[in-house]
């Protein structure tokens, strides 16, 4: 067996040794043993552990795949996820503070996606082992929110019904403020019998909601999340921050950012999440490319009292982005894309005048990318803020507002052809 010292943890949460080696589950400092296997290593003993080491505090933990670093302390996870950010922004040259990190607290994600086979005694749900298809059983979690938690039995009833031993089906259980609203997927096609049987899930289980690959198939109550004033009713499967406390915490920032705005447009606005809470104090334009997505944060605006103009509109900012031009009407725009950026709208953005763009990202490393661009357009970036809705786990978010001072702000616009 040999032996490697762990220099640093990758952006992925594994510890890594000189060569590079890999070692999963351990830490910087420590000394360890085990079995190399190319670039990788196996049967991993510590032989040094780290101070930052700590018992981790789910019993699931050793086999259970959901989490990748209980075995450290929080202070420590905490201070790798703003040095990935720091790192991050140093590759682009972006010299700004990186404040202190908002971490959601145990037992808070109000959404989860398990996955669910039937068995010879009835059904097993739970998230996979690390590296496996193996289905590791999760009932004392202590990432997941207790009613998300107890979703599994409604889980495992739908896989005893629906389900097959040679096959897993994929159930999201999200928390909404009717009871649970469940998303089934990967499961044969529905048909009349199946469909009787799901709608009697909803009374069994008392759920708001059950969709099976997308349709509705029976809906006791509106499984509404609260966006502000306004009650939406989310398409099923659609994203939702994991937590209420880590959107909470990006609400704050972004309202913050936006104060004082007559007119905001909100990039990549979901069901509303940030357009409706904003709309009670400017009037927004929103932009979504999945128009069941824009019908529910229309219907929601609609339904709300006391809130200002919102508009909506289905559009594909990566293909068809807002030009500088379509931009002078917004005294504040919000942006919230996926994983891999907004390099298209972005350049646009840096381009536009704009006086106040409020970013929000799930990955640090495309924020600084796309914060590059704006910085290079003439933008100043502020503090940027970490929020952790992950714990344990290798995912950071990511909040900061730009500024364009008012000289920069001349936006040349293009003659009109005949």
């Amino acid at each position: 067996m040999e032996e490697f010292y762990i220099k640093r943890l990758g952006h992925l949460g594994e510890g890594i040794a000189d060569g590079p080696v890999y070692a999963p589950l351990t830490l910087p400092g420590e000394t360890v043993g085990g079995e190399r296997t190319g670039d990788r290593l196996t049967d991993i003993r510590i032989v040094t552990p780290s101070a930052d080491r700590v018992k981790p505090p789910c019993r699931h933990f050793k086999s259970c795949g959901g989490c990748l670093l209980q075995h450290a302390s929080d202070a420590f996870v905490a201070g790798w996820k703003i040095s990935v950010v720091e790192a991050a922004l140093r590759a682009q040259e972006i010299d700004t503070n990186v404040a202190q990190i908002e971490t959601s607290p145990t037992n808070s994600r109000r959404r989860a996606t398990l996955s669910v086979k039937r068995t010879k005694k009835g059904a097993m749900s739970g998230f996979h082992a690390r590296g496996s298809d193996v289905i590791i059983e999760i009932p004392d979690c202590k990432l997941l929110d207790p009613l998300v938690l107890a979703g599994r039995e409604v889980a495992e009833d739908i896989a005893v019904v629906a389900g097959s031993r040679k096959g897993a089906l994929s159930i999201t259980i999200t928390k909404s403020l009717n009871g649970l609203d469940i998303h089934v997927s990967g499961g044969k096609p529905i048909d009349g019998q199946l469909r009787v049987d799901m709608a009697a899930m909803i009374g069994r289980h008392n759920l708001a909601r059950l969709a099976w690959d997308g349709e509705v198939i029976a809906e006791a109550h509106p499984a509404y999340q609260q966006f502000g004033k306004a009650r939406v009713v989310p398409p099923p499967g659609a994203f939702l921050q994991a937590t209420e406390q880590g959107e909470a915490s990006l609400l704050a920032h972004v309202l913050e950012a936006t104060k004082g705005a007559k007119s905001v447009a909100d990039f990549f606005s979901g069901s509303g999440t940030f357009t409706l809470p904003m709309a009670e104090f400017s009037e927004v334009r929103a932009f979504e490319s999945a128009p069941d997505m824009i019908e529910a944060l229309d219907k929601g605006w609609r339904m709300a009292a006391g809130l200002k103009k919102v508009s909506a509109e289905v559009r594909d900012l990566f293909r068809h982005p807002l030009m500088p031009e379509d931009m002078t009407k917004f005294d504040a725009v919000v942006i919230d894309p996926p994983r891999a950026g907004a390099k298209a709208q972005v350049e646009q953005l840096a381009a536009s005048g704009v006086p106040v763009i409020a970013f929000v990202s799930c990955n640090p490393v495309t924020f600084a990318r796309d914060a590059r661009i704006l910085i290079d357009g003439g933008y100043e970036v502020g503090d940027v803020h970490v929020v952790d809705q992950f714990r344990w786990s290798s995912h950071i978010e990511v909040f900061a507002k730009f500024e364009k001072p008012a000289s920069k702000r001349d936006v040349e616009i293009p003659p009109i052809r005949l």
